[in-house]
């Protein structure tokens, strides 16, 4: 039997995202609004990484009358939503999270995979309201997923689904960080954007372009922004890579869609600030490359609403479901 009382619809809530980079915390209400936040570096050891989350939430409640925590954790999470089975940019393997900080903080701690606490962000406030069969593609670095069916999240027999982003595209393609090569994300990511200027340009060296001249002189200062930043700007060099990311997309999409047959995708993740370059492209090649185009209804595709704060408050809207469910 829970030691916690029972609390209110509206109780506050604190949502935080552990990033491989940062820990970022903030308190949400009822409604989905930041209410405050607070952020720091995230720590290389698991005992330094619980007590900077420690600190987090203690100068969070100090402000506010928080009731419970949610954390979404780029990583596997069990599907009790207590145990951090694995997560690669952080110091945690098969640690129960959710009970030594509940421990440490006296206040009700559930666990969350980043991209369903995404999903459920946008499900229940954002660009997912509405939508009955969702998926949801987080695009950063890698490709996060989430999918919705009829409302609710499918996490898989072991807490680890869906890996969309490792479904493999190219056979023998590029490799990937998870061992495989050709994954998905190695082609539709801010880390694919670069690996594909750099190629683009190694097959035509006799590119004349800002953006091909930044990278001859410092290749170590091209990044996806900066890729975006100039494919604004009218760069062909990146123009043709935004456009190589807008085809990936779009196929990767059209082989989701024939598996799950979603009524919506929410693009979201850091790449999808830039969604006004490759979105459309992107639908455009999903409608021709889906299984039956033209016979059958196709998915709408939509930007994150919510965008960066979208995991913080989908983990901070579970923790307070589940205080409703005590």
């Amino acid at each position: 039997m829970s030691t916690f009382a029972s609390v209110p619809a509206s109780a506050l809530t604190v949502g935080i995202d552990v990033g491989g980079t940062s820990i970022r915390a903030c308190v949400v209400d009822e409604t989905g609004e930041v209410l405050d936040s607070v952020q720091a570096p995230t720590p290389h050891s698991a005992r330094a990484l619980e007590d900077a989350l420690d600190r987090a939430v203690r100068e969070l409640a100090g402000r506010h009358p928080v009731s419970a925590v949610g954390l979404a954790v780029a990583g596997f999470v069990t599907p009790d939503l207590t145990t951090v089975r694995f997560a690669p940019h952080l110091p945690w393997k098969n640690v129960p999270v959710a009970r030594d900080l509940r421990e440490r903080l006296g206040l009700p701690v559930v666990l969350e995979h980043d991209a369903n606490a995404a999903a459920w962000a946008e499900h229940r406030f954002g660009a997912a309201a509405g939508g009955r069969n969702v998926v949801l593609v987080a695009i950063g670095t890698g490709i996060g997923a989430a999918l919705l069916i009829d409302g609710t999240l499918y996490r898989g027999s072991h807490g680890v689904a869906p890996e969309l982003g490792h479904l493999q595209v190219v056979p023998n393609g590029r490799p990937c960080p998870c061992g495989k090569r050709g994954c998905w994300e190695r082609y539709c990511s801010g880390t694919a954007l670069v690996d594909t200027a750099i190629e683009l340009l190694a097959a035509d060296p006799t590119r004349s372009t800002v953006l091909a001249r930044e990278v001859v002189s410092d290749p170590g200062s091209l990044t996806g922004r900066r890729i975006a930043s100039a494919a604004r700007d009218g760069d062909p060099l990146a123009l043709r890579t935004m456009e190589e990311f807008a085809q990936w997309l779009g196929l990767g999409l059209a082989m989701v869609g024939d598996v799950y047959d979603p009524d919506l995708v929410v693009v979201a993740g850091g790449v999808s600030g830039s969604a006004p370059l490759f979105l459309d492209r992107a639908r455009d090649v999903y409608a021709s490359r889906a299984t039956g185009s033209g016979n059958r209804p196709l998915a709408r595709i939509r930007e994150t609403q919510l965008g960066e704060s979208a995991q913080r408050v989908g983990a901070a809207t579970m923790a307070r479901d589940a205080l409703l469910h005590l």
